[in-house]
């Protein structure tokens, strides 16, 4: 399982508060992979958890750090407009 670090917790923040076409812009290869391989994971898990009922522990994860479901929802539609599967 993916760990919740400092730089994964920002990542997630980013995408919730951002507008894709402006990362889309100024996003490098290095990044979308670890976008799609790290962060997508995480919000994979998380969308699982959400709308299939199973326990994955990434909502009480995202609570604790501050991550609101909001912001959780948003980031997941952040990154399916920026091309990463989540479903």
């Amino acid at each position: 399982m993916v760990e919740l670090s400092l730089e994964t917790i920002e990542f997630i923040k980013i995408l919730a508060n951002s507008d894709s076409t402006v990362l889309q812009a100024g996003m490098n290869e290095a990044t979308k992979r670890k976008l799609d391989e790290q962060i997508g994971s995480i919000l994979r898990e998380y969308y699982k958890e959400n709308t299939m009922n199973v326990k994955t522990g990434w909502t009480e994860k995202f609570a604790t750090v501050g991550i609101t479901e909001d912001d959780g929802k948003a980031a997941i539609a952040c990154a399916r407009r920026l091309g990463i599967d989540i479903s």
